[in-house]
């Protein structure tokens, strides 16, 4: 972004001018007795490049400008010349102080209210607003906030520079203790109140007010073609009540600022104003998902007080659109393209109106002849895949989501694709762009035979689909006699090349560039709930989906996920509160499938054939943390298992349930539910399939007869019921880590549309302070070791086993977990593989080690990287805030969606 202006501490703004840096300095050079000061030019030329890549608006503030310029000055090693630039700012800075002071003191420094209206600024008013935000929050100073409030105010400042500075000086302690997150989210919402209610928090009538005015928010929505016409018939006198406006408290400040910037419902006006208020969202969320409901109020007060209890979480597509005019709330879409030109470009079509209404894709280009190949009609030659996957990156990258957020779609192809070695290029930064795809992922559909070839170290083949028709359409050992019968036949597109050289070509590529994934063809096709209708041809973009598709169906998956630390009470799991949430949940979910836009027809057949919903997990680490189990411990692979037992069972239960109520799925006859096969029956067939046993134990704690009984007597409502997602940015909302993960980071910087400041474990917080540890001088350690705390030797061991990071733990325990787990799941699981090495032989053995124990899919490969903590501001001059060698940037590229900061929110 080109900046064009400057916003002076005062709020005036000037036309930016670079020569105003280069003067600044100039000065500083002159100060620190340097006469050469022919490198200005070049400095002042790297802090404009380098402000113009940090900021995304046009606008910048002059603190920036001088901050940036503070860095440049130390980086270049001209350390004198930085430090008279930094007195002359605090000189500066100490007599603008002194000046308001005085101002203050003597009653004369004003706030302009209106355009037309100033008062005398009163320390009192924000002293007083702030103690009655943080009555329960026992670690916030609010006397150190009010001076600091103090020292950055300046004259005829507007009431609303007030309330961010306000908001900013909480933020910036934020590191010092999670209450000032929960402090700064109410500042936020209490600008809502103000904005919306035209009230405030410690306002004797915001109850009255929040409830009061959800109807005329629901018939403003309406009327400006917002909101679906049909929340207009729920009963406003029974709903309004069930709003429980002291929720609004549980959120803390990343979640609410999420909400605010990108998920709360905007007037169409220019100025796009904030309409919705958060338990109004949860409501609106609800009502949509209650539209068909026979007591439709019932089961939206229902639904309302899972989520805004934020115990489950439906996905973004759904806390987008539920209850607006255009209410697609599915997640996810998986399609498959024929070798035709025109099912091709139909292809494209599709996938534009998907991603246009929030959709994640995932679309399969096996089918499709390979370079080199036969064109009948024109007797000419095909260019082959690659060509097609470079038009489908532009489409994705064409439509956006709604203009929300960027379009977000995955290609597949099976590993024995003629082009798969091209395909395996896609994400290069070299070559020829036109066989380039930048911004979409990849995915590699990987059968079984491939991996036993790597195992024995035998030869592989590639194919050309045109000569091989029925290879994608086949699994198990099906796939393997007809692939071994092929390979006899001399095919004049046939390759053959030892199976390792493809399996390193394809790691040293996910390690460059961190694509393709690797996904496993017959592990989600041979325990398949629906192996009687179809084929699994790929999984979707974020690789926890795995639905069949055909010509005729586009897949469709519609998620929520379970707060898994909100169901841990007294030490243990709370099954009662899961069985009640999760059928909650699961309800939920199948009205998605009554209550969805379809973009296209073939996603609506889908959908209603089929009617696959996936119930997924966050929150696993949280949950870790409150039962005192590190994550590299038998333990954590011990509760893995019987969490998700406990999900799985009354998971499928409601879904059979439902059944009872609305009946069973179209498809279900011949299911392997309807062939008395549970997802923990279906790894059994999947060692009878791959010849090879799977190393992960089969036993049960729960009595399951009961939920095999029901399914045996009245079906399911549902044929596909548990996928993991990777849940990033719901799992920000509701202020927990996300899915299954491990901590990424113990401390990290976060930015978002307000600005950055820094996010840190609060339950080490807690950890450290029953210790009597947590000091000004552990943070600043902490934040020197980038969040890790294994090398402070002030902390003992147990805390440090409790919270290692993710790349202090061993694969072998993300693996380990991810395995019992996929024991109960019928779908999948975001699984992403984490490494701090460079070498081919780990990466290698992790991989393997991930087939061998039945995962069907993985993720992102993530290596040991980019995100650090900016330790400058721990104010520290020793030269500590250059990263070791260990911890630089090995793949900077793959930044997966589950880690920090997400780009894509298709499934989350």
């Amino acid at each position: 972004m080109t900046i064009e202006f400057v916003k002076s501490r005062t709020g005036n703004i000037k036309i930016f001018d670079s020569e105003r840096i280069n003067s600044a300095i100039e000065k500083a050079f002159v100060s620190a007795n340097i006469t050469d000061i022919s490198p200005v030019s070049d400095l002042t030329k790297q802090v404009v490049t380098e402000l113009t890549s940090q900021t995304k608006q046009n606008v910048i503030e002059v603190e920036k400008i001088q901050d940036t310029v503070e860095v440049i000055l130390m980086q270049s090693d001209y350390v004198q010349v930085a430090k008279n630039f930094i007195l002359y700012r605090s000189e500066h800075t100490k007599a603008r102080q002194e000046k308001v002071q005085t101002q203050i003191k003597e009653q004369t420094l004003q706030i302009k209210v209106s355009d037309s209206e100033s008062v005398i600024f009163n320390p009192s008013v924000i002293e007083d607003t702030l103690r009655s935000l943080s009555t329960d929050l026992k670690k916030v100073s609010i006397t150190d906030l009010v001076e600091n409030v103090k020292k950055n105010i300046y004259n005829n400042i507007t009431q609303n520079e007030i309330n961010q500075l306000i908001l900013s000086c909480t933020k910036e302690r934020i590191e010092t203790h999670y209450d000032y997150a929960k402090l700064a989210a109410r500042i936020s919402i209490n600008n809502l109140y103000k904005s919306i209610l035209n009230t405030q928090s410690d306002s004797g009538n915001l109850s009255d007010a929040y409830q009061t005015q959800f109807k005329s928010y629901v018939e403003q929505g309406i009327k400006e073609e917002l909101l679906n016409p049909e929340l207009a018939n729920f009963d406003f006198g029974i709903i309004s009540k069930a709003i429980k406006p002291e929720r609004d408290s549980l959120f803390y400040y990343l979640g609410i600022q999420i909400l605010i910037d990108r998920y709360f419902i905007r007037e169409r006006s220019y100025e796009q104003h904030v309409i919705e208020l958060p338990q109004w969202f949860w409501m609106r969320v609800s009502m949509g998902l209650a539209l068909k409901e026979e007591n439709k109020e019932e089961a939206a007060i229902q639904f309302y007080n899972v989520l805004s209890k934020m115990d489950l979480v439906s996905s973004t597509p759904t806390l987008f659109n539920s209850g607006t005019c255009h209410s697609q709330m599915s997640s996810c879409y998986l399609n498959t393209s024929d070798d035709s030109l025109a099912n091709i470009f139909k292809l494209y079509t599709d996938n534009a109106f998907l991603s246009k209404w929030a959709g994640g894709i995932g679309s399969d280009f096996t089918n499709i002849r390979a370079t080199g190949s036969k064109i009948k009609g024109t007797n000419g030659l095909s260019q082959g895949v690659i060509p097609f996957i470079k038009i489908f990156n532009d489409t994705a990258l064409a439509v956006n989501q709604g203009g929300k957020r960027k379009g977000a779609a995955c290609a597949y192809m099976e590993i024995w694709h003629r082009d798969f070695e091209q395909f395996l290029e896609l994400k290069k930064n070299t070559g020829d762009e036109r066989r380039r795809a930048h911004d979409v992922n990849t995915a590699a559909w990987i059968p079984d035979l491939f991996m036993k070839r790597v195992q024995e170290n035998k030869p592989w083949t590639l194919f050309c689909p045109s000569e091989t028709p029925d290879l994608h359409d086949l699994y198990g050992k099906e796939f393997e006699e007809r692939y071994e019968f092929y390979e006899t036949q001399n095919l004049s597109r046939s390759k053959s090349m030892p199976a390792t050289d493809i399996w390193r070509k394809l790691l040293t590529m996910l390690y460059e560039t961190g694509h393709p994934w690797l996904t496993f063809k017959d592990p989600c096709n041979v325990r398949s709930p629906q192996d009687h209708v179809g084929v699994v041809h790929s999984s979707n973009l974020c690789t926890e989906i795995t639905l069949n598709t055909s010509k005729d169906e586009t897949a469709v998956c519609n998620l929520a996920s379970l707060n898994l630390s909100h169901m841990i009470e007294d030490g243990a799991l709370n099954k009662e509160k899961m069985k009640t949430t999760i059928s909650i949940g699961i309800r939920m979910l199948d009205n998605v499938i009554d209550n969805n836009f379809y973009p296209i027809p073939e996603a609506s057949k889908a959908n209603f054939r089929h009617r696959a919903i996936g119930l997924g997990l966050m929150g696993y680490q949280d949950a870790l943390y409150k039962l005192n189990i590190p994550f590299s411990s038998d333990k954590n692979v011990e509760f893995a298992d019987e969490s998700m037992e406990t999900i799985s069972y009354y998971a499928i239960l409601a879904s059979s349930q439902l059944a009872k109520e609305r009946g069973s799925y179209e498809t279900f006859k011949g299911s392997k539910w309807d062939r008395g096969i549970l997802p923990i029956d279906s790894l059994s067939v999947l060692e009878e399939e791959r010849g090879q046993a799977i190393d992960v134990p089969k036993s049960t704690t729960m009595d399951w007869a009961p939920v095999r009984e029901h399914i045996k007597k009245y079906g399911m409502r549902n044929s596909n019921i548990m996928a993991i997602a990777p849940t990033a940015t719901i799992a920000n909302i509701s202020g927990i880590y996300p899915c299954t993960e491990p901590a990424f980071r113990n401390l990290y910087m976060k930015e978002n549309l307000s600005g950055s400041f820094t996010v840190i474990n609060r339950y080490l917080i807690d950890d450290l302070d029953k210790i009597g540890l947590w000091t000004p001088d552990i943070l600043t350690k902490i934040k020197l070791k980038n969040g890790s705390i294994l090398d402070i030797d002030d902390i003992p061991s147990n805390i440090k086993d409790l919270y290692k990071e993710t790349f202090e733990i061993d694969m072998k325990w993300i693996i380990d977990t991810a395995a019992r787990r996929s024991k109960w799941i019928d779908q999948s699981a975001s699984t992403n593989i984490f490494v701090k090495t460079q070498s081919g032989k780990v990466l290698s053995n992790i991989y393997m080690m991930a087939w061998q124990k039945g995962l069907k899919t993985t993720y992102y490969l993530r290596s040991l990287g980019a995100t650090q903590v900016n330790k400058a501001s721990t104010k520290e001059t020793t030269g500590a805030s250059t990263p070791q060698p260990e911890q630089q940037t090995i793949q900077a590229d793959a930044v997966a969606c589950s880690i920090l900061d997400p780009s894509c929110e298709a499934c989350q």
